[in-house]
């Protein structure tokens, strides 16, 4: 079998988070760099790993497929507050995302016992502060949590099986939680109004690709098992919106 050529991920230092996303639109963190954004320690990341194992099969992909396993929770940051609402769908236009665009998709929310870990809200609120320095103006962030597993069910797993894509929102996060015996996964983020674009495979635990949505289009490539006991793709996305969340009516 040929190999399959692996790029490292384009890391910059934590003191250069804010220049590269203002420069190239997206940015990437290795561990140690998201571990002193969110102002924690390693162990108190680790210790939402164990929540990865007890997410619920997603229901909508209308592929009929089985490979993703996920669950949502939506909070407000206002400054150094972080509030969650009240468990709501999670809904995407056609235009950001030709496959379930249109849907209203419930998902089984978060844990209360994850959220309640320190890494999550500090996770949240570092990341804010790091959207907020791109949108000095806005008061108000409204965040979507999505943890995701991918497996190998079918024998292939699809991270995102409507493509590449924008979200629809401000930023968005990507957070690396765990790679188990599998190959494929690679990220590849491209301009959206340009030629430019990058791919990368992110493989260090905790390590983050942030993005600016309005100005880049990113994807991941499918995964596939390395043996017959098949393996998965962990990750915490989180997207940050100014206009309220996206499906709630306007004005």
């Amino acid at each position: 079998m040929p190999s399959v050529a692996h790029f490292a991920p384009p890391t910059v230092p934590l003191s250069s988070l804010d220049e590269a996303l203002r420069d190239r639109g997206y940015a990437v963190l290795d561990a140690p760099g998201v571990a002193a954004l969110a102002g924690v320690g390693p162990e108190a990341l680790q210790a939402l790993v164990p929540s990865w194992e007890d997410l619920r099969r997603d229901g909508y992909l209308k592929d009929g497929g089985r490979y993703r396993r996920r669950r949502h929770a939506c909070f407000v940051v206002e400054g150094e507050a972080l509030r969650q609402v009240p468990h709501r769908m999670h809904w995407q236009p056609v235009e950001y995302n030709a496959l379930h665009g249109g849907m209203e998709r419930w998902f089984e929310p978060v844990e209360p016992a994850t959220v309640a870990q320190p890494a999550w809200p500090a996770l949240i609120l570092a990341l804010a502060r790091a959207c907020s320095g791109q949108r000095p103006g806005v008061a108000r962030w409204h965040v979507e949590a999505h943890q995701f597993r991918i497996d190998t069910s079918d024998g292939l797993g699809r991270p995102t099986p409507e493509g590449a894509h924008r979200d629809g929102v401000d930023f968005v996060a990507v957070l690396l939680v765990a790679r188990e015996a599998i190959k494929g996964g690679e990220t590849r983020v491209f301009a959206a109004h340009g030629p430019d674009g990058q791919r990368f495979t992110l493989d260090e635990p905790w390590s983050l690709l942030l993005m600016d949505d309005a100005r880049v289009i990113h994807e991941s490539t499918p995964i596939q098992p390395l043996d017959a006991a098949g393996g998965h793709r962990d990750t915490l996305v989180l997207t940050f919106r100014a206009a309220g969340f996206l499906g709630d009516p306007v004005g």
